[in-house]
Parts: C-alpha cells; structure tokens; sequence
C-alpha cells in the first residue's frame, strides 16, 4: 500500500509517457540508413526504433517473432515481416541456401514460387503458420536445395530450427519448442487448458478481431501430446538407451527418500536394517472427480505411453476385471462411501474416478499403480494398485504398511483374492498391515480404532495417512478438461501431472526432511518428558504389567491392540451418596434429616443457578408479566430458604453465621447463552404450594441469598464444637456432587462434538445448519451449568477438607478445559500424536487407586493414558530415526541418478547425447552436493 500511495501523485505522468510513445518515432528517419523514411517500428526490440522497410527486416533477420508497426500518416498500424519482404531460410543458420535454384515445377511438390532478394535465384518457397509464444505469425519459407534434401524430410529441417511441425508430409503449421514448454508449464501449474491457451495466443495477435486468427487449437492439441512424449523419453534415457523401450512406469518418477533396493540403500541393508526401518509404507485413496465419458469411436484412439507412467497398462487392466468377480459387499463397519459406491454406475461414463497408490510418508505417487473405477471404489479395482505398488522397486522388503480409508474391510479378504487372481500378485513372504488414516479413523466404529490406528503400528513413526487426500486437490482443477479427452489423451495428461507432482516433490525433500527433522526432535523431547512425568506417579507393578501388555499387543496386533480401548466403572454420584448415607449414617450419634437437610441446601444452590441464569436471559427493562413471574419464582424459592435455615438451626446446634456472603457466578462459564427462547418459556407456572414468606421486605433478592451449610463454617469450626459427623456428610455429598458434575460435562463434551461432527460440519441447508446450531448452544448451556455447580462442589470441599488430600484431586476447571475429552468420546479422532488429557477425564471418585488394588474409573484412565503416552513416545522416536535414514537415502538416490547419466555420457558416441548426458551429470551431482550439505551431521552414516 505504502508503494502505491507513493506513485499515486506520478499517475498522470506516468499516462503522459506512454502516451508519448505512440507518436511518430525518431522524426520518421530510419536510424539504419538515414535516407529512407523510418516508418516501421518494433513493439518487442527494446528502446524506441526507426526503420524503413529494409532496414526493418535486415535488423531482425533472427528475430522472427517480434511484432512490428508502421506509420499510416496519422498513427501506427499493425504489419509483419512477412510484409516488409521476411524471408526465413530453413537449413542454414538463417542464411540462403548456397545451392538455391528454380525448382521447374514447384507444385508438384506441394509449394509455389516467391521473390527474394534481388541477387537471390528463384527456389521452393511456401507459406507457414508458425505458433510462438508472443502469438501466431505467418511466414514465407525458403526450403534448403542442397543435394540430398528431399522434401519428404522438410519436417526434420523445421525441427532442427526449434520448430515442431503440425505433420509430417507437406507441414504448413509448426509450434516454437519454446511455446510448447510453455503451455506444458502452463498445464502443469497454472491447470490451463489447451482452448484456453490457445485463445491467450489469439489474443497477443489481434485482441479485437481474434477471429481473423489462423485456428490452429487442434494442432496445438496434437504436437503437445508428440512433444510431451519425447520429452519424457528425453528425460528418462531413453535418447540414449534407443534400443530399450520404457517398460512399465518407465517414464516415471518416485520418491526419493522411501527404500528402494539396489538404488538408494546401501549393499548390505539386510544385515542393517530390521524389517520396522525399511517398510514400505503405502496409502490408496480414490478421486471421483476425475470421471471419464465415454468415446464415440475408442478404436481411432492412439497411446503413446499406455502403462509407461502412472497409470496402469489398459489390456492387461482391462483383462483383470473381467476375470474378476464383482464383490458388492457392504461394509459391516461403518457407512463408508468407498465400498456402498461400488454398486454405483453411470452409462455415459466410462471411468467414475480413479484409485492411486503412494508413498505414505512423503506423497509421491507410485509409478504403474493408478487404475481407473468403473462402478464406484471396489476392490478388484484397489487390489490390482496396490499389488502393483507392492511389486516396485521392492525386492527382499518383507514389510508393508498398507493405508487404505477402509483398510478394516478391505484387509479382510484381500490375500484370498490375490490367491484366486491369476492377474494380482505379491512378493514372496511380504507381511502387509492394513491401517486407516487418522482422519478417516474418526467416523469408524470405535472397536476399529486400537486394530488400525496408526498410532499402534511400530515402526510407522509419526503418519497421519492422509497425504494423497492433498495431492487431489490440483488434480479437481483438470479432472472437467480431462473428463472430454480421449482415453489415451487423459492418461498422457495424468501421467504428466503426476509426474510433476513427484518432480516438486523431489525437488523439495530436502527442505522437508530438514524440516521434519527438526518437529521430530522437538516432538520427542516433549512426549518423552510426558511419558516419564506420568511414569513417576504410577506404580511401578502395574507398569511393567502394562508394558507387557503392549509389548504382546504390538508383536500379535489384531485383538491383542483392544488394550488400547477404555473400561471402567463410573464413580460415585451424588444420589447414591446420599442413599449411602440414609441406609448407613457415619455414626450412630447422627441427627436423623441431616442427609436430607444437606441435600436440600445444595438442591436451593442450584435452583438459586438456576434463576440467575434465567433472569441473564430476560430483557431489560422486564415486561409486566415477566417482572410478575420474577416476583412468584423469587418468593417461592426465599420460603425454601427460609425454610432450610430454620431447620439448620437443630443441625447446627443454634451456632450464629457471621459475614454472610453473595453467590457469584464466574464470568466465564456464563457465555453462550444467548440461544433464542420462546416468551414464556422460563416462566411456567408451578404449582407447588409453599408457605408465603415473612412480609418483612428482604433486601437481598432470593437468587443472591447466602446458604448457611456446615462448608459455611469451615473444617476448623466445625471439628471445634462438635460437628464432625455433619462435616464427613457433607463432605461425601458434595463429592458425589462434584462427580455428577465431571460425568455430566463429559457426556455433554461428548454430545457437543457429535453434534458438531455428525450434524453440523454436514449440514444440507442453512435450516438444518441453523437448528443444529441452536441445539449446540443448548449443550454449551448444560456445559456451562456443569462447572458452575461443580466450582460450588469444590469450594465446598476445600473449606471441609482438614488435610487438602481430596481438594488435590478436585481442581480448577478453565475454560480451555472445555475443549472436548478426545481420548474418551472420541478415541480414533485424527490429531494425537501430541495430544494430552484434559485433568477431570482421569478423575475417579475412589481413593488410594494409583497405588492401590486393581480397578476403578481412575486407574483405568491413568492405564489408558500410559498406553497412549508410551505409544506416541515410540512413534516420534521411530520418526526421529526414520527421517534420518531417509536422508541417506535421499543422497543416495541422488547418487544413483549421478552415476547412470555418467555411464550414458561415457557411452555416448554423439556430440548432442554426450552433452546432454554430461548437463544430467551436472544436474544430479548438485543435487547430491545439496543433500551432504544440508544433511551433515544429521543422517545417518552409510558406512
């Protein structure tokens, strides 16, 4: 902003100037030879320019593309070079032919005639349309005569001057090289059509009359495939390696940092490595975007690369699923979209989406491994990917970590179905385990959760499973251009941008694997630091029987990993407190009513809470008949005060309450609680008959009245003058209280989050969205009233709390508290692996449990919590070791690539493949330069 207002005063200026420059330049006196008139310029030369005709084209003998202008008397015009008397000579650097001649008969061979320069003999000449970057120009052509050319080979003499001819026979279009790169960058990055392209070049050549263009848009949709193809080939060495041809995925990239026998682990990884450090770890995930229409006539198609890239080989595909048998099981987990799609079908598509295979860790996808759905996401479809990912670059890895958004079904028949397949195979002795992403694990059953979490797999380190979910995203921007294309086209077309995918991920691996090393270590250093506070308040028995535990779980995984779920008993409430109390009195000398009496004074605290909130809610100034209501509510519940204190006087043995104080609610836990009401709604009538209260007017309203209850007075007082079995009852009745409160805010927490989850986040309309909303005030209000009852609870137990053994357990609620308990209702929600409990979700209203018997709620949540602390432990820690030795690899990869465009280069016996060769060398080794450099003293020693 600050740049702007700074040149805002120089606007007008600055719109001077470049007014200035359409006017006739240099006195219209050609600047070359200063005789003529200058009346041509030229709009892409730097600087301002004159010249005439001649000069025009002599300046620009190898500057074909630029756009020139002449002066009409009055302003410039647009012209060509062509025009002004151009003539590019194809074959000799741009000069003429030396061995020019007239061709007798010119159109026999499909051109005409032209004039050249005044010493220049007639020779075959025609006129081209040549695509470049600044737009499409016209030019007349002077074909080389030399002997041995043949007009056969005229498109090898237009490739040679970085033209790519639109056919083969008799070109009349070639494309630039130059603009072909860029509309292959264009496509990759910025999604850009072909039409669209095509019509931004329309538009740099005549943006009012684009129609007065040569259409050359199915040409440009043709040498972009050709040319695509042979840069791919170029790229990959297969320049070099003529003889070879790309098997599949040979024109592919992957990931640089996974293991890859024989090309980026060293010799004697078996003897290294154990099979938790060099897993292949796979995700596959489907897009239903990238849907595909059927063809009018498939049999005119031409592949240039079926099965060289990413996307599978279509026959022997094709084939496959006829063998196949349609499995229309539906999920017994959950609703999953992936499997009940199966049976989905639509007649004008030929693909419904497509289903990918990549790398878990760092989202590179696998080469040869893409297929296409036909009736939704079934598992002839995913098996033939996966085992085609299992099968690359993968000799003698005996691991595989497979996750699929329905692993937990999928897994279940899958070795079957290889088995009976005589399409899918596997290695030899690989053991797969099948996991779900943390995200997706989020709406499976929860029984699902410790079996397929990634948070249980060892050697997984820290994974979320969700990487190709992101790498979809710029895919959604091509999949209605690629919806159209032909088959062959589109596969060209995903290849190619998988490709690039893998490229910038490549590209950025160093950068990421530093960055990744950096989180892990921090990471580890916190949940380290968690895991062994916890261990040194736990017992060490029960720890080591706990470790036991997960150390079986993890060997034998299945139902063993159900060590992971929750169980327990609930603690104490408030009700079976005081039923406790009535059947056994804490002493035989009790007064008989004191249970119900204390019961009574917490059950007016709360419907003193009650009405404040109510009364939060009215307008103000009241209306009559609220003020009315007002009025009814305060002198009931003033009696019921009035009532209790006058029955305390027995319980309390006559003691006088000094300072009396005003209830008052926390500030913080009274938000939110503005949701709409009907009027009236706090207002229905009661008919519960109470005795009027005295007509001496109270000053203090009956909401703020203070409750005189033994916490009143204090555990000191109390034990003085004899209260101590009236301070023991409401000691347990205020902790059932406080326990009803905790069990309550969590079902609420819980609520709230489905709510959000289940209702909200999928809401169909803005009404449904709206009713949702209003039910989550609602809970957010129970939520709310929870902690406030609760911090009453815990005041009360501070003050009757002699030793501050049962206040330590009861602590503060804060408002970031509220944040749901996501270990509890929500186990297999996606995000923990720095996750913490929040304190009330491992409070038990036992005593003693942490180094006591067996059972209860609060062992049970300390168990739980040391199986989660210990696995995230183990997994930064795995992570931690992972990324390092993918830095090695990642080096080694490099070197390998380093070491194969040497041995071309040496075997290279033409200048051009030599070169090129060499320039891959060059590329590799800075590359490799780059990973020692920034890797040093981080990864791991390749010794």
């Amino acid at each position: 902003s600050d740049f702007i207002r700074e040149w805002l005063p120089w606007r007008t200026e600055y719109l001077n100037v470049i007014l200035e420059g359409e006017q006739l330049a240099k006195g219209g006196i050609c600047e070359q030879c200063c005789q003529a008139e200058g009346s041509i310029r030229c709009m892409s030369c730097t600087g301002v320019h004159a010249w005439c005709g001649p000069c025009a084209v002599k300046a620009h003998r190898n500057l074909p593309f630029h756009k020139v202008q002449r002066w009409n008397g009055t302003h410039y015009q647009a012209t060509s070079l062509m025009d002004l008397g151009f003539l590019w000579h194809v074959g000799h650097g741009g000069g003429p032919c030396p061995q020019a001649q007239e061709n007798p008969n010119p159109e026999e061979s499909g051109y005409v005639s032209g004039e050249g320069p005044p010493n220049y003999r007639r020779s075959s000449r025609s006129q081209m349309t040549i695509v470049h970057t600044e737009g499409i120009f016209t030019h007349e052509v002077s074909w080389c005569s030399c002997p041995g050319s043949d007009p056969i080979d005229l498109h090898l003499s237009l490739l040679r001057e970085r033209l790519f001819p639109a056919s083969i026979s008799k070109p009349k279009t070639a494309f630039t090289f130059e603009v072909l790169n860029h509309f292959l960058i264009d496509a990759l990055e910025c999604k850009t059509s072909a039409m669209s392209f095509y019509q931004k070049l329309k538009r740099f050549t005549n943006n009012a009359f684009p129609d007065r263009v040569p259409d050359r848009y199915r040409e440009l949709m043709r040498v972009s495939r050709l040319w695509r193809d042979l840069k791919h080939r170029k790229w990959f060495g297969f320049g070099h390696d003529t003889e070879l041809d790309p098997g599949e995925g040979g024109l592919a990239l992957f990931c640089p940092a996974c293991p890859q026998p024989g090309i980026n682990l060293p010799p004697d990884w078996k003897a290294r490595y154990d099979s938790n450090t060099v897993t292949r770890q796979y995700v596959i995930d489907g897009n239903f975007t990238a849907q595909h229409m059927k063809m009018n006539k498939p049999e005119m198609d031409v592949s240039l690369s079926d099965g060289k890239g990413y996307m599978v080989s279509e026959i022997p595909y094709q084939s496959h699923l006829q063998q196949s048998v349609d499995n229309k099981e539906r999920s017994t987990c959950s609703n999953h979209r992936a499997i009940n799609a199966a049976n989905i079908n639509k007649s004008n598509l030929r693909s419904t989406g497509i289903g990918a295979t990549a790398c878990a860790r760092h989202g590179c996808f696998v080469p040869h491994s893409v297929v296409d759905f036909q009736k939704g996401e079934r598992y002839m479809n995913t098996d033939y990917s996966i085992c085609n990912a299992l099968s690359y670059h993968s000799e003698n890895i005996t691991t595989a970590l497979v996750i699929y958004d329905v692993g937990c079904q999928w897994s279940v028949n899958f070795r079957s179905r290889v088995k009976s397949s005589s399409s899918l195979f596997l290695p030899s002795g690989l053991e797969i385990i099948p996991a779900v992403g943390k995200f997706h694990l989020a709406a499976h059953k929860l029984s699902c959760f410790p079996r397929y979490s990634l948070n249980f797999v060892k050697g997984a380190g820290h994974l979320d499973g969700e990487i190709l979910e992101t790498l979809w995203a710029p895919f959604n921007k091509i999949s209605p251009t690629a919806r159209s294309m032909t088959q062959a086209h589109r596969q060209e077309v995903y290849d190619d941008h998988m490709r690039d995918s893998n490229w910038k991920k490549l590209v950025g691996i160093v950068p990421s694997l530093l960055k990744k090393y950096k989180t892990s270590n921090k990471c580890l250093e916190d949940m380290n630091q968690a895991y062994e506070q916890l261990n040194a308040v736990l017992d060490p028995n029960k720890v080591a029987r706990w470790e036991l535990d997960a150390v079986k779980a993890e060997a034998d995984r299945g139902e063993a990993l159900d060590i992971y779920l929750l169980r327990g008993d609930k603690a104490p409430t408030f009700h079976e407190a005081q039923l406790k109390l009535g059947k056994n009195p804490v002493s035989s000398s009790a007064n008989l009513g004191s249970v119900a009496w204390l019961a009574e004074g917490i059950s007016i605290e709360d419907s003193q809470d009650q009405l404040r909130y109510e009364l939060r809610q009215l307008p103000s100034p009241m209306s009559a008949r609220q003020e009315v209501k007002t009025s009814e509510k305060r002198q009931r519940l003033s009696s019921r005060i009035e009532k209790f204190h006058s029955t305390g006087q027995a319980f309390l043995k006559g003691l006088e309450i000094d300072g009396a104080f005003i209830p008052q609610d926390d500030p913080a836990f009274c938000v939110q609680e503005d949701q709409e009401k009907e009027d009236g709604e706090f207002w229905e009538d009661d008919d519960t008959v109470l005795e009027a209260p005295d007509e001496e007017v109270q000053e203090l309203a009956s909401e703020l009245m203070s409750i005189w209850m033994p916490s009143s007075i204090g555990a000191a007082k109390l034990m003085e003058i004899g209260l101590h079995d009236l301070l023991k009852e409401e000691m347990e009745l205020r902790i059932g209280q406080a326990n009803d409160c905790l069990d309550q805010l969590q079902t609420d927490l819980g609520s709230k989050a489905m709510l959000y989850r289940q209702n909200f986040r999928t809401a169909n309309s803005t009404r449904e969205g709206t009713r949702t909303k209003k039910e989550i005030q609602k809970v957010v209000v129970r939520i709310n009233k929870h902690v406030r009852s609760y911090q009453r609870a815990r005041k009360a137990i501070l003050r009757l709390d002699l030793n501050d053994n049962i206040g330590e357990k009861f602590k503060e609620i804060q408002p970031e508290d509220l944040a749901v308990s996501k270990e509890v209702t929500e186990e297999n929600r996606f995000g923990q692996g720095v996750s913490k409990m929040a304190w009330f979700w491992m409070v038990d209203g036992e005593q003693n449990l942490l180094n006591g018997d067996s059972g209860g709620l609060m062992e049970e949540f300390y168990r739980i919590n040391w199986l989660k602390a210990r696995a995230r432990r183990d997994r930064w820690r795995e992570e931690v070791s992972l990324v390092r030795h993918e830095m090695l690899w990642t080096t080694l990869w490099f070197q390998y690539q380093k070491e194969i465009w040497e041995t071309r280069a040496l075997q290279s016996t033409e200048p051009g493949k030599e070169a090129y060769a060499s320039k891959q060398v060059e590329l590799w080794s800075d590359f490799t330069k780059k990973a020692g450099l920034m890797f040093q003293g981080k990864q791991m020693e390749c010794i």
